[in-house]
């Protein structure tokens, strides 16, 4: 589980503990805090969160808090937000938390509460946050809130540092995805009307464990196609990914223009299209 570290007076406090950042557990969160609720969840827009094998991806998170109003979160000593976790509440098998503090603003007030619309961004980075492929799959939303209260002035021969974590759990879903790549090759390159074309390929997807893209075999991918002077696409025929993820088949050559494989992903891996390769098509 990532870490969120809340400065330097955080740092310097759970340094003397052996602890490197914000977020304890949650199995051993605290029960005394406020009364917080986090509601209208949405992470990414509802859409997908789609990861490479490199590249950290930044997931927009938009959610409403109602706290009480003599609660003051000054994202120095406390913090409040939402995190991604798979898995029990009490004991998470990953959980992943924002980049820094969520950006709120007052949308109504009563004689106890403040209501805030909030917004965070959570980067997913699949060399840190991402293990296993386990983690394609529906996560959880959680809000959470900690405190550090510390103590370091020495003067009179004592330090003190006390620190809570609680989370709401299944306050929404995001769903993670491994990115997939995919190529489309034609040849020969011209050819005469009416002759074979043949449309290699290949289907990979990231394979977090290892940092590298691998073959995704016996999936359905659609063969398009869109002649020069054209927009739009249309399905020729639907291949089969083999050994590594390989793709291949062949059509006549009726007229020049673009091929392109395009797959619609999976429960846990995203949607790709492969850009469109040219073949010149000569009358003979």
């Amino acid at each position: 589980m990532r870490k969120l570290a809340i400065g330097a007076a955080l740092s310097g406090a759970l340094a003397l503990t052996g602890l490197t950042g914000l977020t304890a557990p949650l199995a051993s969160a605290a029960t005394t805090g406020p009364d917080l609720v986090f509601s209208d969840v949405v992470v990414n827009k509802g859409k997908a969160i789609v990861v490479g094998t490199s590249a950290t991806v930044k997931v927009p998170v938009t959610y409403t808090l109602t706290r009480p109003s003599d609660l003051v979160i000054d994202y120095k000593t406390n913090f409040v937000g939402v995190l991604l976790y798979r898995g029990p509440l009490r004991d998470p098998a990953n959980s992943i938390e924002p980049d820094g503090a969520s950006t709120c603003t007052t949308t109504s007030t009563t004689d106890t509460t403040v209501t805030e619309a909030c917004t965070e961004t959570i980067g997913v980075e699949p060399r840190s946050d991402l293990y296993a492929a386990a983690d394609a799959t529906t996560w959880k939303a959680g809000g959470f809130y900690s405190h550090l209260e510390e103590d370091d002035d020495d003067s009179d021969g004592h330090v003190g540092f006390g620190y809570g974590y609680e989370v709401w759990g299944d306050v929404g879903t995001a769903q993670i995805k491994r990115a997939a790549k995919l190529t489309a090759d034609a040849s020969p390159e011209p050819v005469v009307k009416g002759k074979t074309l043949t449309v290699k390929g290949a289907l990979t997807r990231a394979r977090w464990a290892t940092g590298r893209y691998e073959g995704y075999a016996a999936q359905s991918v659609a063969l398009q196609f869109r002649p020069a002077g054209s927009t739009t696409y249309t399905t020729v025929k639907t291949v089969t990914s083999g050994t590594g993820g390989a793709l291949s088949t062949t059509v006549k050559a009726t007229k020049s223009g673009y091929f392109r494989y395009q797959f619609a992903g999976t429960a846990t891996t995203g949607a790709k299209t492969s850009t469109g390769d040219y073949v010149k098509v000569d009358a003979g």
